[in-house]
């Protein structure tokens, strides 16, 4: 299967470590920066194969003619990627998050339909053992009735982070950290507690790191239409370095905390239908080499997998856009000072502009 990357920025070496495990005929990669790619092929020691170097998507998709891309560049210019790359018959997988406005997310799932083409939102945290455990699970209906839940990600992210690229920060290209570091951990959450959400209460705040247009510390509170609520806690104003990213579950019968830096450990697991099974999942802990996790070679070989079997993979373009509707709802009640009810017709990140 004929592969190629657009964006070789910091998130890129996951993308190119997944390509390279499942054996993807890599053909080309794409960024405006030439040096960005060099660095990128001589990481993965690929800088003296025959991969082509293109600075214009568009030219490369033409000439090289892959079967799928993942979209890797900042996040503002995702949609537009996308939905060319759709238009033009190539799969996609879309970085995190898969637009910055709901009307483009809705097009991203309209146009992929009308034209068979495979989307699949870049959540790999959904491949993490410790959490494909917890599915199975919330599936297996383990917990009975759901009581509430939450998420933290309690995250740093200093002035040198956001001087590595001048997008960081801005609501055109990026939001602050809801919608860039905590996304993962909102997806995960919304996923496990049924997806129907039916209000967002949300209170965001720049306290730290005034040289960014966005937030860098948002709460929230879901009502979620099955009678469960939930609270969303995301920064990245934690001293003096990251400090965990953690997910519970509270249920009738069962009570879940997925821990570690990236919800990578279960740190509790209690059910009233124990098993010995059970035994072996406490303290389980999935080794990661970096905040990412390990769940992009396993997100890639399940859309190589969608591709050829024709189904829809296991992370979607809906999933991408549930993600992304609950921060711009918890965008829209800071912005109003009042709940937002979901569906979210349409809000965009630019909609914020001036908040701070």
């Amino acid at each position: 299967m004929k592969y190629a990357l657009i964006g070789c920025g910091r998130i890129a070496t996951n993308h190119m470590k997944a390509a390279v495990n499942n054996g993807l005929e890599i053909v080309a990669v794409c960024d405006i920066l030439p040096e960005a790619m060099e660095n990128l092929l001589a990481k993965h020691e690929l800088q003296n194969s025959d991969i082509k170097r293109y600075t214009d998507y568009k030219l490369m998709l033409e000439e090289c003619k892959p079967d799928f891309v993942s979209i890797a560049t900042e996040s503002g210019p995702h949609a537009e990627i996308a939905l060319y790359c759709i238009d033009h018959g190539v799969h996609v997988i879309i970085e995190k998050p898969m637009a910055m406005n709901m009307a483009d997310a809705d097009r991203i799932i309209e146009l992929s339909r009308e034209k068979n083409v495979k989307v699949a939102a870049c959540h790999q945290n959904r491949f993490n053992v410790a959490i494909q455990e917890l599915r199975r699970a919330i599936e297996s209906d383990r917990f009975g009735r759901l009581s509430h839940g939450s998420i933290h990600v309690r995250w740093n992210r200093n002035k040198g982070y956001y001087d590595q690229a001048p997008w960081r920060g801005t609501w055109k290209d990026d939001g602050g950290c809801l919608m860039n570091q905590c996304i993962h951990g909102i997806d995960l959450l919304r996923w496990m507690f049924g997806n129907e959400v039916e209000e967002v209460y949300g209170a965001t705040r720049q306290q730290f790191h005034d040289y960014l247009e966005a937030e860098d510390v948002g709460m929230a509170v879901l009502k979620f239409k099955n009678g469960a609520i939930a609270t969303i806690e995301g920064t990245t104003n934690v001293y003096p370095k990251n400090l965990e990213e953690t997910l519970y579950v509270f249920g009738e019968k069962g009570t879940v905390k997925i821990g570690g830096t990236s919800t990578n450990n279960i740190d509790v697991w209690d059910f009233q239908d124990e098993t010995e099974d059970d035994n072996e999942k406490k303290g389980l802990k999935e080794q990661t080499s970096n905040v990412y996790g390990n769940g992009h070679t396993s997100l890639f070989a399940d859309f190589m997998d969608a591709i050829e079997n024709d189904r829809t993979p296991y992370v979607d373009a809906v999933a991408g856009k549930n993600a992304l509707e609950i921060v711009l709802a918890i965008y829209k009640s800071q912005k109003t000072g009042l709940p937002v009810k979901l569906p979210l017709k349409d809000f965009a990140s630019t909609d914020m502009k001036g908040e701070f």
